[in-house]
């Protein structure tokens, strides 16, 4: 139970959302500290409650190899035999492995590259600087972890989501929960393939509850440069889009207060909660710099946080785009009957991705899988 939380997290991280979200169907989290954040053990610890509470019949410690269409559905092979199904359920997640950029290639062979899948801590580091690439909330954690270990960390930073831990006296995410932001369904979403593909926010789960964006970075030493674009020669090249790429976070993020704002305001609830605020602009560095020789020593470590993708080698249907993306339409895999997804982004809702949006995913979807059965019988 719970094999990515053991094997595929760092140490310190902790969830990035509130403990009364902690939410499963016909269990929660009920301990002391409801808008605290559960550390890893105790993320673990939830889930083999969870797993005890339902006394679901699940076989641990068994892979499957492959899946592929058979007559009457599914045919599985697996570490423990082989079974057939009428319909399948493909709930491995879309952060199987880390999505690594090919200019990883150019890096010279004496800098250490790892990823997050690797990253346990500082101390097993090389000594020396760190070019951190990626600023979601995975880059962002990290980059602060690297820096008050008293190494000098650089930040490359590409297209991000800024939001400040606290709004209003409340956690930002109890304002995506009630205001309704996260219960947008799939089909009333525009621009749905960048809904699904769009960065986590730069949030950090903490006892202060403190606000981990850019600024707070900067504040701590962290250098900031643009997306890394090229490597020359074993030289690091940046653009330099920093000031369009502050903007266009900041315009998004006062957007989505003015929502919060409003929904307050049109429901009766701006005495439960403090003033509307808004927050410094993203400092755009005096001189941010275009170019790292990466041969010079300055950097020892690379740690790429670029990112997460699904894994789906095992997968012997055609139902992958060109992308690796599985082609479905609100968690039914489309040209394939009886094949369903769940817990990836956006899959029916915007809140699809956390620990709280799989119920209702999973009721509708399910309703779905029955119907087929029944057509079918």
């Amino acid at each position: 139970m719970a094999n990515s939380w053991r094997r595929e997290r760092w140490d310190s991280l902790r969830l990035l959302t509130p403990n009364w979200q902690s939410r499963l169907p016909g269990y929660h989290y009920d301990g002391p500290d409801p808008d605290g954040y559960m550390s890893m053990p105790e993320v673990i610890k939830f889930i083999e409650g969870y797993a005890a509470f339902t006394r679901a019949p699940v076989r641990t410690g068994v892979n499957v190899t492959s899946v592929r269409r058979a007559d009457d559905g599914y045919h599985l092979a697996t570490s423990d035999g082989e079974f057939r199904a009428r319909t399948v359920v493909l709930a491995s997640g879309a952060c199987n492995r880390p999505n690594v950029p090919g200019l990883s290639e150019g890096v010279p062979p004496e800098i250490v590259q790892i990823t997050p899948f690797d990253y346990r801590g500082p101390d097993a580091l090389p000594e020396g600087g760190v070019l951190v690439v990626g600023a979601s909330a995975t880059g962002v954690q990290l980059a602060a972890e690297l820096q008050r270990s008293g190494r000098q960390v650089i930040l490359s930073v590409g297209e991000h989501v800024r939001m400040p831990r606290v709004y209003r006296g409340r956690d930002v995410l109890w304002w995506m929960d009630h205001s309704g932001v996260w219960d947008q369904r799939y089909d009333e979403i525009e621009d749905l393939t960048r809904a699904r593909r769009l960065p986590s926010p730069q949030l950090v789960g903490t006892p202060e509850r403190m606000t981990l964006d850019l600024n707070a970075l900067t504040a701590m030493g962290v250098e900031l440069v643009g997306r890394w674009a090229a490597v020359r020669d074993g030289v690091a090249l940046f653009s330099g889009g920093l000031r369009n790429m502050f903007t266009l976070a900041d315009l998004k993020m006062n957007r989505l207060l003015s929502t919060f704002d409003e929904w307050a305001r049109e429901n009766g609830r701006d005495d439960e909660v403090g003033p509307p605020e808004r927050f410094e602009p993203t400092r755009v560095p005096s001189s941010a710099r275009l170019r790292i020789d990466l041969r010079s020593g300055e950097i020892r470590t690379v740690l790429w946080a670029t990112g997460f993708r699904p894994d789906y080698s095992w997968l012997h249907v055609p139902v992958v785009d060109d992308k690796g993306h599985l082609r479905h339409d609100g968690g039914v895999v489309v040209d394939s009957p009886g094949l369903y997804a769940l817990g990836l982004p956006v899959l029916r809702r915007r809140r699809s991705t956390f620990i709280n949006g799989i119920e209702p995913d999973a009721r509708e979807v399910i309703d779905h899988l029955a119907g087929h059965l029944n057509h079918a019988a």
